[in-house]
């Protein structure tokens, strides 16, 4: 039970830091509607972009099933 705990905390540093290297072109203004073309802010994820959203996504995952077993399992 408290390994599923370390590995849940663990989970949550790797996402955070996954989510944070990712970058993004657009302004915090467009995320609410505002600022230029709506076709800028889709594009093809190359190279290590691919990699570290391909992780997280991974990442994700797995903190969602740890969550769960540490729930099911207290």
């Amino acid at each position: 039970m408290n390994l599923l705990i370390y590995i849940q905390i663990f989970l949550a540093v790797l996402l955070v830091a996954g989510i944070l290297l990712q970058n993004t072109s657009a302004a915090l203004g467009s995320a609410f509607g505002g600022g230029g073309d709506e076709t800028e802010s889709f594009h093809t994820r190359r190279g290590a972009e691919k990699i570290i959203f391909t992780a997280t996504t991974v990442i994700a995952v797995l903190f969602v099933i740890v969550s769960f077993s540490v729930f099911l399992l207290s």
